[in-house]
């Protein structure tokens, strides 16, 4: 089976899935079967399909269908592909693709019944004609059109021949908790009541059709504020959490929906959300390593928030902590362990000292000390900083595999190697499993572990992972972004001692 340049060696789950797919498909290959794939990452369900429809060859002959929006009906789409194509009518073995639910609106965008309504409708009605069609019949669906399609079509699912769950990290959908600050908003279009449990509650695509179709209205006013910064956030957590189909789109998804909400904000003098959509849309400028476009932000928000809530608010040592990283990355210290300092006390005294904010503060400050190379001021704070985020999170969280890196970079600064490389591994092992293997912080785990074994002579060891990681940054962050450009430039020396040993 094609399976190895597919899944993960440790992939088993999905797997299994895959091989109990190609099983299904050739035990009914003169016959009807309905078999049902669920994926929430559509380059992985493009992939998959690449993968059997080859493998499946010359024995199935590969069809794909795409339902329409205006007539999403499975057997239409069937019947005309059908009509289309002589070797099917002649009872040729295929095995057929359908794709293109994914993209129905959930919501009903004004309409009586919702897309998804109207085709679940489409699959309780026509169930018994699509035995016209004696061939392996693979329906793919998210994880949010399949809970519907349980409770919706219960005849049609009574049907099905097998459900093939491909688990990923990456999903096009967000949950029901996402959309708490503007579930009022959406009540009217709701096809169905709200799980507050749901993880795939409703396509992001649904969102953005609504917002835009409030615009079109000429709403302006403050739920349409809203609107746009809770979508700016959530493509910001998408980001963070690796649950984003393409980094770079989403990316500047979230800045235009956040550059919305600051110009909308200001028209109507919403200063409180102000401050709160200058922050974000600040972190995403220092994320595109934008540091002269961000500071006015942070600043601003700074500035709004100590007017709002006072000196000593949380919010307000969350606002210096921010501008005290940027300054950091701008190379101004002093500047930086000023706030870095303030934004620690204000913490300490706001939140108690073993607070995760309080674990954040001392791990920024110790990052700061690294990098003028007051080592021996680093390790303790970051220690400090490991061993509260273990107590309040547990040790499989993203937060512990940045504290362990930051431990293992000042360890392979002072010659410790040994005692780095362990960190670095683990490190790398948790932000795998929390964020998947494409993100951006994966290839700057990548990029540490190459710089170590590169010092330590381990040449042959250290290229790939480099390669790797600069294939990440690349595709996630752009070819000009600062760390490409690092990991590109450590590749080129990298290479140079290589041809020098």
């Amino acid at each position: 089976m094609l399976t190895n340049d597919l899944f993960a060696a440790d992939d088993q789950e999905n797997l299994d899935a895959y091989d109990d797919l190609i099983v299904s498909i050739q035990a009914k290959e003169d016959d009807f079967s309905l078999l049902i794939a669920v994926v929430d990452d559509l380059n992985f369900r493009e992939e998959i399909i690449s993968h059997y429809e080859t493998e499946l060859q010359p024995d199935f002959r590969p069809y794909r269908v795409t339902l329409a929006r205006g007539e999403p009906s499975l057997r239409g789409a069937i019947s005309q592909l059908v009509k289309n194509e002589e070797y099917l009518r002649q009872g040729g073995k295929a095995v057929i693709t359908v794709t293109g639910v994914e993209q129905l609106y959930f919501l009903k965008m004004g309409e009586e019944r919702s897309e998804q309504e109207i085709f679940f409708g489409y699959l309780q009605w026509t169930r018994e004609a699509l035995r016209e069609f004696p061939y392996p019949i693979i329906l793919w669906v998210t994880n949010q059109i399949l809970s519907n399609l349980i409770k919706k079509a219960p005849d049609f699912w009574s049907w099905r021949t097998g459900v093939f769950h491909f688990v990923s990290r990456k999903k096009i959908t967000v949950s029901s908790k996402d959309i708490a600050p503007i579930r009022s908003l959406l009540s009217e279009s709701l096809s169905s009541g709200v799980d507050d449990d749901n993880p795939y509650f409703l396509p992001i695509e649904d969102l953005k059709q609504f917002i835009k179709q409030k615009e079109q209205e000429g709403v302006r006013d403050p739920s349409l504020a809203t609107l746009y910064f809770t979508l700016g956030d959530i493509y910001r957590r998408r980001l963070e959490k690796g649950e984003f189909q393409d980094y770079k789109t989403e990316q500047n998804l979230a800045l235009e929906y956040f550059s919305k909400a600051v110009k909308l904000q200001k028209e109507l003098g919403l200063e409180k959300e102000l401050a709160s959509s200058l922050n974000n849309l600040a972190l995403l400028y220092k994320l595109q390593g934008r540091y002269n476009d961000a500071k006015p932000l942070f600043l601003r928000s700074l500035e709004i928030i100590e007017r709002q809530l006072g000196a000593e608010h949380p919010d307000i040592a969350t606002s210096l902590n921010n501008l005290a990283i940027l300054y950091e990355l701008q190379g101004r210290y002093s500047e930086a362990e000023s706030l870095f300092l303030q934004s620690l006390e204000i913490r300490k005294g706001q939140l108690g000292a073993d607070h995760t904010d309080v674990a954040s503060s001392l791990n920024n400050l110790a990052e700061l000390y690294r990098l003028q190379g007051r080592y021996n001021e680093a390790e303790p704070l970051y220690l400090q900083s490991l061993e509260i985020r273990k107590h309040q999170l547990g040790v499989d969280h993203p937060d512990i595999a940045y504290s362990l890196n930051n431990l293992a970079i000042l360890y392979e600064l002072q010659g410790r190697y040994n005692e780095a490389e362990p960190l670095y591994l683990q490190s790398l092992e948790i932000k795998k499993r929390q964020l998947g293997a494409y993100h951006p912080d994966i290839a700057t785990s990548l990029n540490n572990l190459a710089g170590l074994y590169s010092s330590k002579g381990r040449y042959n060891e250290a290229e790939p992972l480099c390669i790797q990681a600069l294939n990440i940054y690349e595709k996630c962050l752009g070819v000009n972004h600062p760390h490409t450009i690092t990991v590109r430039e450590n590749l080129e020396t990298l290479r140079a001692e290589m041809q020098n040993n």
